[in-house]
């Protein structure tokens, strides 16, 4: 008996030690970033002499960009700013609105080999109730990254089911979710059915083409279903506010069935394309399509309903077996040549640690048909154009906020660095995990 107690009580303390000893792994990976966010803007700061690409307009050459209390103030050449100015010599460097994310789940999503840092799927098929804004974490080890390489502003959507939920656009600085949301219900995040035998990621690489014909029409049933049941919800609530009580998940599809907010639809085959448009038609929803890899096999139809497209990436697979080897490359060209607004995101298979590539996806569209203009813009006010918050970031202009970059080269080019960056005039912090392990490292080997 006493050998048997022995024997469970050296494995009950085995367990435990492994489950601390677990604990103490994940509690290391998902601790808090160092990064302190960035003080409110004290006094006025002028950038000058340096190459400013306001993306709206001409590039400026020795052009001045003076921005206070958050907000750009004047753009142009020698201009005259107060005495409390704190100066910032440009010479040989560029100034760019802060780059957009289009499409990640930065902020949701720490590790992904690791559950308990995922927080980007609810269970059921249908969440249009669940808010990314709310679940973002503001101590990702994954923002400062991003941000290091340029990336000031981010959608984030939750993904899963049919209706994903509510997507957001978030500054990459701040103490709390609250200061870094800028628009919380930017766009309702949907995956459309595919229409095929065989699977699929929502990046359209690998699988077959073929896509079935019978039988695919029970599949946007539950999405009929829907929307018949906001529409009676919404009647109801109307007539009789107080007597007919709150249905959260019903209450979050009202923006979209009235057309204020847009559907995020991920969809990639041409008859995912055909069917999404055909059902934002139905309804008359404003629809973004997310993927959008067989875009140009129905780009007449895109263009006349006037439905922006999110590339995914450009770092991916042919959706076809049949496509050229180059089509994820020339997409975003593409599109620019059959007058489709578009903007690029670095979706990939790294998630959210993958947002840092953001301007690499940018920068291969423009080897491959894009100008370095249009490619810029694809991923600065495009995807501001299309997630309704041009009017805050996107472009250098007067009266925008001032959430910037400053680089030492070309942001296309992977050699350039980021020298400086402001979110909404504050300074913030472009030292992350990366660079303190290469400090550290540059450390060891100097000994």
């Amino acid at each position: 008996m006493k050998i048997k107690h022995s024997l469970k009580a050296s494995l009950t303390w085995a367990l435990l030690a492994s489950g601390l000893m677990t604990s103490s792994l994940l509690t290391s990976a998902l601790s808090a970033s160092d990064q302190i966010p960035g003080a409110p803007q004290k006094r006025p700061i002028i950038i000058r002499n340096a190459t400013v690409h306001t993306v709206s307009g001409e590039t400026i050459q020795n052009g001045c960009v003076l921005f206070k209390d958050g907000k750009i103030t004047e753009i142009g050449v020698n201009l005259s700013f107060p005495g409390d100015t704190d100066v910032i010599e440009g010479k040989g460097q560029h100034v760019y609105p802060g780059l957009m994310e289009s499409y990640s789940s930065i902020g949701l999503v720490e590790i992904d080999s690791i559950r308990a840092s995922i927080d980007s799927t609810e269970i059921g098929n249908l969440n249009p109730n669940v808010r990314a804004a709310v679940a973002f974490n503001p101590d990702s080890e994954a923002i400062p990254v991003a941000r290091a390489n340029g990336v000031l502003t981010a959608v984030t959507a939750p993904n899963g089911g049919l209706i994903s939920g509510r997507a957001a656009v978030m500054v990459l600085d701040g103490w709390t979710w609250e200061s870094m949301t800028l628009l919380p219900d930017a766009a309702m995040a949907a995956t459309w059915p595919r229409f095929s035998a065989a699977p699929r990621g929502r990046r359209g690489g690998g699988g077959g083409d073929a896509e079935a014909s019978g039988g695919d029409s029970d599949r946007l049933g539950p999405f009929h279903d829907l929307m018949r049941e906001v529409k009676a919800y919404s009647v109801a609530r109307t007539k009789a506010p107080k007597e007919h009580p709150i249905d959260l998940r019903l209450e979050s599809m009202i923006p979209v069935v009235e057309g204020k907010t847009p559907m995020l639809v991920q969809a990639n085959t041409t008859k995912q394309i055909q069917t999404a448009i055909a059902f934002a038609k139905q309804y008359h929803l404003k629809l973004i399509l997310m993927g959008g890899a067989d875009a140009m096999q129905c780009a007449n139809l895109i263009k006349e309903a006037k439905v922006p497209v999110v590339v995914a990436s450009v770092y991916r697979l042919p959706n076809r077996h049949d496509a050229a080897y180059d089509s994820a490359y020339t997409l975003p060209a593409q599109l620019q040549e059959a007058g489709i607004q578009f903007s690029i995101a670095s979706d990939g298979r790294f998630g959210a640690s993958g947002v840092r590539n953001l301007p690499y996806n940018a920068a291969t569209a423009a080897a491959y048909g894009l100008t370095e203009d249009q490619a810029v813009r694809s991923i600065t006010l495009s995807p501001a154009e299309i997630f309704g918050v041009a009017d805050r970031i996107g472009s250098l202009t007067v009266g925008k906020d001032a959430t910037l970059i400053v680089t030492d080269g070309n942001i296309l080019e992977t050699p350039t660095q980021i020298v400086k960056a402001y979110i909404q005039g504050r300074l913030v912090d472009l030292t992350s995990k990366h660079t303190q392990l290469n400090e550290k490292y540059k450390t060891k080997y100097s000994q």
